[in-house]
């Protein structure tokens, strides 16, 4: 199971706020509502809401809203008709689902003294100079469909991971673009029959602006029930779902702790953030937080986390953040403990005719952002202490810093609450799979691909950095929505195999929609590795290496489910955001060749 190991090494509102929300605009002398209130640190982590389909259904409200911090940081939120911040929604496979979206996004740049009407915040970047992000009468009086407006007030949903159509109403993100004053958008599309059992998430894609969003808090968790089907051995498990995102710094100018050694004086890398200083300590790029409640800078202060001594959950756990590696670990006294990882990215280990086996048992688990890991903990014993934490992250000399620091205090007691779902005692397993399993596919043709970057100014190593993920034989340049082709075109049915390289000297971290894929080269090197992903860390270039660091990855377009355009991309989102993406058509499985 070497990626684990090299994921390591890589390491009620009112009048006021109705018309706030319809129109877009803040008005003179109304009184800011909080929409998106958090916890305090050191709360006890509350699981989100569960909205269970029935009879098939599931069907669900949700509005978005921002909210502006006296600090001048903003907070998103996706929120039910009952105030309750980003639900899991829990569906079978075959069940249909339909999500009404409502936008009551505010742009508090441009809303200057409350009279002014909304525009989108220009984009900054590479690719997207001339883009229109004003909220105009043609722009609002469009189809949501095709649209493809870009701004700050704009938003719509990508569910990561799923095999859906990309289109409009099910998982378009390329031209799907709802704003402040259209009616609720309808999403709506059944989970395939053939989908995983595992978790999945929800989040807004809007291109130019996906960043702030994420960073601000818009995301949940989905879960497509049955991984009890795919491993028995989990029935009866009570389950505990995690989304653990990251935000800006609630104390950006506070000293560092006592507690750690000193470090390389601060600097700041071409995003903006706090760099990597190689240590594993000093301040971090982002406060992260678990279900809301923050654990900032500098002291950590970890959240509370209650157990039953001794008692063995499925933990289920969502690394939501925009632009910051997890690599989890249990301690207890500090010892690590034996994790127990039965699916990644959504997909159970033994899934699909994998020979995997069904539960892999490490002492830390490897998260870019975007991937998902569940996985089986048992709780401390009476008395001993217990805390979840997340290790230092090597990005690189061109990355942020994501140093060592504490989550969350595992509390035991005999009389701590039972978690809310509890996987089924009497599972009926999984048909067996209708295809062969990936991994024993042949390829029909190798791609290679490559991330790079380069200053904007290369005299000037202030200047802003730009950021490109190129098919090889194409000329570098950031992604372009208004451009008429795709990078690539592949046929439904087949398998290839992509080769993705890394030429710069910080982490990038490779998704593509619509799919998944099995790594089985790393670095040129075969892997053993028999599951599958929708994310994976490509390694960092240092300068001295012979040749840039690569992965191979088998990708599976059998799915009929897949054919239109999507996109593939950096999920590090700032570098999403400024180009680091392609885009993608399968054709069907009949059209005539080319």
């Amino acid at each position: 199971m070497s990626g684990f190991r090299t994921a390591h090494h890589l390491a009620t509102g009112c009048l006021i706020a109705v018309a706030l929300g319809l129109t877009g605009r803040a008005r003179a002398g109304d009184l800011p509502h909080d929409w998106c209130p958090r916890p305090a640190p050191g709360s006890v982590v509350q699981e989100p809401k569960d909205l269970r389909s029935g009879n098939g259904v599931l069907k669900v409200d949700l509005t978005i809203h921002d909210f502006k911090e006296k600090d001048g940081s903003v907070r998103y939120c996706y929120l039910l008709p009952d105030g309750t911040q980003s639900p899991t929604l829990r569906l079978h496979p075959g069940d249909l689902l339909i999500l009404h979206l409502t936008d009551r996004l505010v742009d508090f740049d441009t809303a200057v003294g409350g009279a002014t009407a909304v525009h989108g915040s220009t984009p900054q970047g590479p690719g997207m100079a001339g883009m229109s992000t004003t909220m105009d009468m043609k722009s609002a009086s469009s189809s949501p469909c095709t649209r493809g407006t870009m701004s700050a007030v704009a938003t719509n949903l990508h569910f990561h991971g799923f095999t859906v159509p990309p289109v409009c109403h099910e998982d378009d993100v390329l031209k799907t673009s709802i704003l402040p004053g259209d009616p609720p958008f309808e999403y709506r599309f059944r989970i395939p029959t053939n989908e995983p059992p595992g978790l999945y998430w929800y989040h807004p894609h809007i291109h130019g602006f996906s960043e702030v969003e994420v960073l601000g808090g818009a995301s949940g968790a989905l879960i497509v029930e049955g991984i009890a089907r795919a491993n028995p051995a989990l029935a009866g498990l009570p389950e505990r779902v995690f989304v653990i995102r990251d935000q800006d710094l609630l104390n950006p100018n506070a000293p560092p702790s006592k507690s750690e050694p000193v470090v390389p004086k601060l600097f700041i890398d071409h995003d903006g953030d706090v760099a990597n200083n190689g240590t594993g300590f000093g301040q971090p790029a982002k406060d992260l937080s678990v279900n809301f409640v923050p654990v900032p800078y500098p002291d950590y202060p970890p959240a509370r986390i209650l157990m039953r001594p001794g008692e063995r959950q499925l933990w289920r756990v969502v690394n939501a953040s925009a632009i910051t590696y997890l690599n989890l670990a249990v301690l207890f006294r500090n010892i690590p403990q034996r994790l127990g990882i039965v699916a990644i990215d959504g997909v159970p280990l033994r899934y699909g005719g994998s020979p995997s086996p069904p539960i892999v048992w490490v002492d830390h688990i490897g998260l870019p952002p975007a991937a998902r890991a569940e996985f089986v903990v048992q709780g401390p014993p009476p008395g001993v202490p217990g805390l979840l934490v997340t290790r230092t992250v090597d990005t690189g000399p061109g990355g942020e810093n994501d140093p060592n620091r504490a989550l969350a205090s595992i509390i035991t007691s005999k009389d701590a609450p039972k978690p809310q779902s509890v996987l089924p005692l009497h599972p009926k397993p999984l048909p067996p799979p209708a295809l062969p399993w990936l991994g024993d596919v042949q390829p029909v043709r190798v791609r290679r691909l490559y991330f790079s970057e380069k200053l904007a100014n290369p005299s000037d190593p202030a200047s802003a950095t730009e950021f490109y993920l190129t098919v090889d034989g194409q000329k570098p340049k950031a992604f372009d929505p208004k451009a008429p082709m795709p990078n690539i075109v592949v046929r439904q049915g087949t398998v290839e195999d992509w080769i993705i390289e890394n030429r710069s000297g910080e982490l990038h971290d490779f998704h593509i929609h619509q799919l998944h894929f099995e790594l089985v080269a790393w670095n040129g090197i075969p892997v053993h590795e028999p599951f599958l992903r929708d994310t994976v860390n490509v390694p960092y270039y240092n300068g001295r290496q012979l040749e840039y660091p690569s992965v191979r990855l088998r990708m599976d377009f059998r799915d009929p489910n897949i054919v239109g355009t999507f996109i593939y991309h950096c999920h590090i989102l700032d570098h999403e955001d400024a180009g680091m993406m392609g885009t993608i058509e399968v054709e069907p499985a009949g059209k005539a060749g080319p």
